[in-house]
């Protein structure tokens, strides 16, 4: 089985994070880091607060979607993310997009993520590792969806 995730942060030294965060993904028993995109600089969306840093990774993983929601949730724990306000800023953020092509719709957990494609900073980084991944809702593919967003406020971190 093949997942998407997102990653961003807009707290402390964010690329060390979201590059620790990375590594101890593909330290995680049950997955294996298959692809990681570069570094994208974007603009908050929410309250006013400092921009992200965002990017997409692909894992193999042979965990169920749960599971890995709980992983996901674990790591932004261990990087000292406390959940106070929607939108807020954050030291990481991951969020789980894609698995496989499943559609899943649970109180906890919504495969495709719900709003993944009306976000550049999500398709942006996605597109770069995975355009054909077909977003199963849609049925069309992610480069597809990213030329339907207003890309102008996703810039790609030079001098990584």
């Amino acid at each position: 089985m093949y997942s998407a995730i997102a990653l961003g942060s807009n707290m402390g030294d964010s690329q060390a994070i979201l590059e620790a965060a990375i590594e101890t993904l593909a330290q995680t028993p049950g997955i294996i880091l298959k692809a990681k995109s570069h570094w994208y600089k974007t603009k908050a969306v929410g309250p006013p607060q400092p921009d992200y840093l965002n990017g997409c990774a692909i894992l193999q993983v042979n965990i169920l979607p749960q599971l890995l929601l709980e992983i996901l949730l674990e790591i932004e724990k261990k990087f000292g993310r406390v959940r106070k306000e929607r939108w807020g800023p954050r030291l990481l953020d991951l969020d789980l997009l894609l698995y496989d092509d499943l559609i899943l719709d649970t109180p906890d957990l919504q495969i495709p993520h719900p709003r993944m494609h009306e976000r550049a900073f999500v398709l942006v980084p996605l597109a770069e590792v995975a355009p054909d991944w077909i977003e199963p809702i849609s049925g069309r593919k992610i480069k597809q969806l990213v030329k339907e967003v207003d890309c102008s406020e996703v810039h790609l971190l030079i001098g990584v």
